[in-house]
């Protein structure tokens, strides 16, 4: 009995990490402790809650309700005490025929609005922005062809410790809430998209196989070495929103999130010129632009553009 008991525990723990994986991972602070899904803020995300909500979820509530009430009605029907004599039938063509066909009719119903939400999710729309995403053992690399910016790094914010007593540096974790950051979900670098605008995700790895993933956009994607996978979104909202790497790559897998800033086509606009010198610089202005709002003209470089002088000729004529 006690280790039945135990059994239920660890099952009921399991559970609470499932759903707390995509509860985990946007504007968290709004959802902490959460186990629904996150706030819809792309329309393939949108159309996926949908999905789960007004398809899945009744259909699943009717067959629950449905076996629920057979197994109550023959629990009390076919009884020892209310049979004493059972019936030896082991054939029944109505019954037969009903569990072959309602499941063929629920099957149908769920497979048409799910085939078009796999249609939605698969074929990419005319992309304005193309972004590269490589993974590597244990974090993400970034590159923005269209734009020239070149690939950057994106580590983890606060890496583990073994010496430390909860596996990070008190320093560290102190630093991360003092800036209001979200631990092992905050990078150093991060990718950046400007809202209402589709971008197109390639996403491929130079190592393992990895994982993509982004649950408030709805998208997931394979990182597999020696090939490109292709994934978009189109963020309706702007905002700072988390994802982690979906695909088990080794030692460090807990520890590759990603961090997506949703900001205004003009502070994209800056960032990209920025990033293609100096991406430091360039987190910071977006840092700056989602506490203040304030985005930096870029100066503009200065014409050198030589007066030619007129040729002697010509005075001489």
């Amino acid at each position: 009995m006690k280790l039945l008991k135990n059994n239920w525990i660890a099952l009921w723990i399991a559970a609470q990490g499932f759903f707390l994986q995509s509860a985990n991972a946007a504007e968290i602070k709004d959802d902490q402790w959460g186990w629904y899904f996150q706030e819809a803020v792309t329309p393939v995300m949108r159309e996926v809650r949908h999905f789960h909500e007004w398809v899945l979820m009744p259909v699943i509530t009717a067959i629950t309700l449905l076996v629920l009430a057979l197994l109550i009605y023959v629990c009390f029907r076919f009884r020892a005490k209310a049979n004493p004599n059972p019936s030896k039938n082991s054939h029944g063509v109505l019954i037969e025929t009903a569990w072959t066909l309602i499941p063929i009719f629920i099957l149908m119903v769920i497979a048409v609005p799910s085939v078009r939400l796999l249609f939605l999710q698969d074929k990419t729309p005319p992309a304005d922005i193309t972004i590269k995403a490589i993974g590597y053992q244990w974090y993400w690399g970034y590159e923005y062809p269209e734009a020239k910016i070149p690939e950057f790094s994106s580590y983890m914010l606060c890496q583990p410790d073994a010496g430390s007593p909860n596996g990070f540096k008190a320093e560290c974790l102190k630093e991360l809430a003092e800036k209001n950051l979200q631990h092992k979900f905050a990078t150093d670098t991060f990718v950046v998209a400007p809202v209402n605008k589709t971008v197109r995700v390639l996403v491929t790895s130079q190592d393992v196989i990895h994982s993509w993933a982004m649950p408030a956009f709805g998208i997931k994607s394979d990182a597999v070495p020696g090939r490109i996978n292709q994934t978009w979104f189109r963020a309706e909202k702007e905002g700072t929103y988390y994802g982690q790497c979906s695909e088990l790559c080794g030692v460090n897998h807990a520890f590759m999130p990603i961090t997506v800033k949703i900001v205004s086509e003009k502070a994209y606009g800056v960032w990209a010129e920025m990033a293609k010198t100096d991406i430091e610089k360039a987190g910071a202005m977006i840092a700056e632009y989602q506490k203040t709002g304030f985005i930096p003209e870029l100066s503009a470089e200065p014409a050198q553009k030589a007066q030619q002088p007129k040729d002697s000729a010509d005075k001489e004529i």
